[in-house]
This record gives structure tokens, sequence and C-alpha cells, in this order.
């Protein structure tokens, strides 16, 4: 079983953690800090709590002035990476709102070694105006991970993330951010701003329909960013993105042999289906092929969720598809037992459904 990311934060970790700051602050108490960590509620306390808790025990044990106390943090700070050191943003989140001079600066370095995408955010609520000039002049950096911070940082729905509200009404002072990093050399920053697009067509679909009209002429990895930044459109079937992209109505096109087995799936097996396509024409052309499964929620409604089974263009005048979809649980989606409904879509359309039951 995968080591749960909330367990990276152990022992080994924060003695390492410990033994670093130590060469910057010799009395820095590494026992008395790491007695404070593993408290009685340690086990108890999910990802970000753990960072958290890290967070309060550095300013526990690091120097009182906060100056101090980030450079010593910042001198330690490149000795780890990626998800590890997410920590040294979290502290300036919790401690810095009010030292904007010394905490811009700190979280420009610290996300250099991990990111400071969680911890921009506070900073955008308390003046957005401000910090939104310093994400301008972070999308200019010369590095990559502080261009991306520009993008991350802003995105409205950062997953486990505080949201930002107002970019969610209007994303008007993020566009601009957008705008420079379209033709970035960095896929590590141009994944941001797709992701950032996309987030930003879950309440403004037309305005991401427009950009993506004007960015698709652009160069290919510019293109790439519009796709990926149109996924959730796609997956809602809008003809206007579907034809962006070449995909036409299927009006030659039909679903033959639907099967699916078995008709009644027990909680944490899986269901097999499959189908195929048949055109009058000599080929099936481009093709974008999904399955939706409508999921029955708690109190008996029932919600989508659209997955793709395959995308491009078919030069026969048929194909054979299936798919297995496992009913295991997942920390992402709670089942519910009853009367389920899939159905299969191409091209943005619906063409043949039909139904299963989850039992207990």
């Amino acid at each position: 079983m995968a080591k749960l990311l909330k367990d990276h934060f152990d022992r080994n970790y924060l003695s390492r953690l410990a033994d670093e700051i130590q060469k910057h602050e010799p009395s820095f108490p590494k026992r008395k800090m790491l007695s404070f960590v593993f408290d009685a509620e340690w086990e108890q306390r999910e990802l970000k709590q753990r960072m958290r808790h890290i967070s309060y025990a550095m300013r526990e044990f690091l120097p009182v002035d906060y100056e101090t106390a980030l450079k010593v943090l910042m001198q330690a700070a490149p000795q780890f990476g990626g998800f590890e050191a997410m920590f040294f943003p979290d502290f300036v989140e919790v401690f810095g709102l009010d030292e904007w001079d010394l905490s811009l600066p700190a979280l420009e370095h610290f996300t250099e070694y991990s990111s400071s995408e969680f911890a921009v955010r506070p900073f955008i609520l308390q003046d957005q105006k401000r910090m939104m000039r310093q994400m301008k002049r972070w999308a200019a950096s010369k590095n990559h991970h502080v261009r991306r911070l520009a993008s991350e940082g802003s995105r409205p729905r950062l997953p486990w993330a505080m949201a930002l509200p107002e970019f969610k009404k209007d994303p008007a002072p993020t566009l601009p951010l957008l705008e420079k990093l379209k033709a970035d050399p960095s896929e590590y920053v141009r994944r941001s701003v797709a992701n950032h697009l996309n987030d930003i067509s879950k309440d403004h679909p037309e305005l991401v329909v427009d950009i993506a009209q004007k960015w698709i002429k652009g160069s290919p990895e510019t293109q790439w960013i519009v796709k990926h930044a149109c996924r959730t459109l796609l997956k809602q079937g809008k003809p206007e993105v579907l034809a962006l992209f070449g995909y036409q109505a299927p009006v030659d096109i039909c679903v033959q042999n639907f099967e699916m087995t078995p008709a009644g799936v027990a909680w944490g097996k899986e269901i097999q289906f499959k189908f195929d396509l048949v055109s009058d024409a000599s080929e099936l052309g481009l093709l974008r092929v999904e399955y939706a499964i409508d999921f029955v929620r708690q109190k008996g409604a029932s919600s989508r969720k659209v997955f793709k089974l395959s995308e491009g263009p078919v030069s026969q005048s048929s194909r054979s598809y299936s798919r297995r979809h496992s009913f295991k649980p997942i920390s992402t989606r709670k089942y519910y037992p009853g009367w389920h409904q899939i159905a299969i879509i191409v091209n943005g359309q619906e063409m043949v459904d039909g139904q299963f039951e989850l039992q207990d």
C-alpha cells in the first residue's frame, strides 16, 4: 500500500529538518521541537493539519523576531524539495501577513524548492491589488517555479486551498497573467495556465470559449493549453467547443451491440460494458468517445460523471470498444446502492444508455 501523504511528515523528516535548522541556528532545541510536534493528537491530524502544526512548532522554538526566524528557514529550505518543503511557505502564511516586505521575497524563495501556491492566497484576500502587482512581477521571472506561482497561486478554485471568491465572481484581474504565460517555454507553467482556465470555465464558460477561440491560432504549446483548459467544457458537450477541435455531430454514426454485465454489481466489484460504433460513411472520422455514469447519491438523486474512452481520427467504418468500471471504495467518491445509468457519448451527443444496480 502506498504511503499516505501525511505520513511523509514523520519523525525522520522532522529530525532532518531540525538538524538542518541547527546548522543556521545552533540554539534550536531539537528534542523539545520533536516532543511538541509528536503530541497526543498527531496521529489524528490530516495532511494540512500536520503541516500547520509544524509551523506552530517552528514559531515556538525559532527566534521570536519574525525576520530572524524567516532567515533561518530560508537558509534551510534548499535542502528540502517537493511536497516535504510545503511547510516553509505555510510558516509565512500563518505568521507573515503583517510583514509583506519580508514575506513576499520569502515566498518567492520557497517556491523554487516546492510551491507557495497555498500561502499566497491570504495575501490576495488581504490586499488584492497589491498582491496582483506582485504576481505580474513573478510572471516575468527567469525561474519557471516562480512564473508558475503567478498562475497557480491565483487560481479561483485551487484544490486543497482556500477559495478566492472575488476571482470566482470576476476573473479579469488574473487574465493578464495568463496572457503573459500562454506561450511559456516550461510545460510546468503551461499546465498551470490550462488548469487556471479550467477553473474559470466552471463559473464563466463563455469567457473561456472566447479565449480558446483566440488562442487556438497560436503555437502548438498554446494549442495544448487550450485543449487542456477546455476539458470540462468538452465533457459538458458544448457544441462550440467541440467544433473548435474539429468534432462534428455524429449524424452518420450509430451504436450497435451495446452490452453491460453483470446487471447487478456487488459492492467493490466492477461492471463491464462493450459496444460497436458503426458509420454509414467509409470512415468514422474524428471521434471523442466518452461514457457517463449517473451515480446514485445519498438522498436518491443522481450525479453524472463523464469519463473519456478515446479520442482521435478513426479511418475504419466501425470500431469496437470495451471498458471495466470499478466500484472499489476511493477517497474522492462515495458510492450508494441503487439503480445507476451508463450512457455512451460520441462527439458530445448521448447515443445509447442502459441501467445496472449497485448492490450492498
